[in-house]
């Protein structure tokens, strides 16, 4: 019998169908695999049938990671941690050929994504990013520039990332039911980005242009810019709503933030 903790935000992928369409996104044969919130394992079974190279299961539920370490403990390629993903350190397993999977716990699924988009060299390690995502939050992400959706999840998203493929989950495919529907997302990491020396500058940029995102801009941008460095931005109207503005003018204004240190 399979028991939830609400506090971990657990719901488990029960349909064979969901699994098989999620496994099908990418090639695994050879490749080496990290999921992040396996859970009792219904996708890290069938992804190890599938031959991979070598695969890192991450799984905070200390009754879960044994029960996984206890089920795969004869097949040498699988590698248990017990451990928070948000606390966890992704470069001690970090390998080319890398794909990473994740039923990610709603409540802190857009800290995980962010977390991943950080890791340097992100597209020289990573070829694929399968992740499930509650709906209302996954249409954020996946949204374009202009649409209601559009934000500052989408800005960050869309930096490093490109949405190869997406589709629709039932609450019906989990165990318990979740009272909302769920989206797959499978990323690509981008081979070129625009150049910016640290990621948290765009969090910070972002984060304090949408503060008031009903607003105008023109009050919040000179907390960030003097009035020469705003001329330097070039083709913005600071009469605009954030969400007015488009993704690669935020890029443009982190460049020139972080030039002025």
């Amino acid at each position: 019998m399979k028991f939830s903790k609400k506090s971990l935000g657990q719901n488990f992928l029960i349909d064979k169908n969901i699994i098989k369409k999620i496994i099908n996104l990418t090639n695994i044969k050879n490749c080496n695999i990290v999921e992040i919130g396996p859970g009792y394992g219904a996708l890290t079974t069938e992804i190890l049938k599938l031959e991979p190279k070598s695969f890192h299961i991450i799984e905070k539920d200390f009754e879960l990671f044994s029960k996984l370490k206890f089920k795969f403990r004869n097949d040498k390629r699988v590698f248990t941690h017990n451990k928070d993903i948000l606390k966890f350190d992704l470069k001690k397993i970090l390998k080319k050929k890398l794909i990473i999977f994740g039923n990610l716990p709603y409540n802190i699924s857009s800290q995980i994504l962010i977390q991943i988009i950080k890791i340097k060299n992100l597209s020289t390690m990573v070829d694929d990013i399968v992740f499930m995502f509650q709906k209302e939050l996954g249409e954020k992400i996946v949204c374009k520039f202009p649409s209601k959706n559009y934000g500052r999840l989408s800005i960050i998203s869309n930096y490093k990332l490109i949405v190869k493929n997406k589709f629709l989950v039932s609450p019906n495919c989990f165990f318990p039911k979740p009272k909302v529907n769920s989206i797959v997302i499978h990323f690509k990491p981008k081979k070129k980005v625009t150049f910016i020396k640290n990621l948290n500058n765009l969090e910070k940029v972002t984060n304090i242009l949408f503060s008031n995102k009903r607003k105008m801009i023109n009050k919040n941008i000179k907390k960030l810019f003097n009035k020469k460095e705003i001329e330097k931005i070039g083709n913005i109207n600071l009469s605009n709503r954030p969400s007015e503005i488009e993704p690669n003018i935020y890029y443009k204004m982190v460049k020139i933030y972080e030039s002025q240190k």
